[in-house]
């Protein structure tokens, strides 16, 4: 069983920057690819960005390209999600997810998801 808590999320002005964590904890917690996904009132949830185990491989939503950076850090079991010249549009709740594999984890196969945080960006 893999536990993902995610933090970071808040209230920020549009053009701003905000940095998401997601702590992943659990036996079997390592080995994971594990990503980014966000879900906006009436929409549906979409990708944000993944990363494989070895962080050799990134998958950035075409949104999000060129604002956000995802990086992982093995040895704490973290990922962060760098956002900078947010968008109102970028406002959702965001999702961390955990997969056995990059590729099932590109398609939202996730394994594991975390509760959410919030990201609100006012215009």
């Amino acid at each position: 069983q893999v536990q993902l808590v995610e933090s970071g999320g808040g209230l920020v002005q549009a053009g701003g920057s905000l940095t998401l964590s997601c702590a992943a904890s659990g036996r079997a917690s390592a080995g994971y690819a594990m990503g980014w996904f966000r879900q906006a009132p009436g929409k549906e949830r979409e990708i944000v960005a993944v990363i494989s185990y070895t962080a050799a491989y990134t998958h950035y939503a075409d949104s999000v390209k060129g604002r956000f950076t995802i990086s992982r850090d093995k040895i704490k079991k973290t990922i962060h999600l760098h956002m900078t010249s947010l968008k109102a549009d970028d406002t959702a709740v965001y999702v961390c997810a955990a997969s056995r594999t990059f590729d099932a984890i590109q398609t939202a196969k996730g394994d594991y998801w975390g509760q959410g945080t919030q990201v609100t960006v006012s215009s």
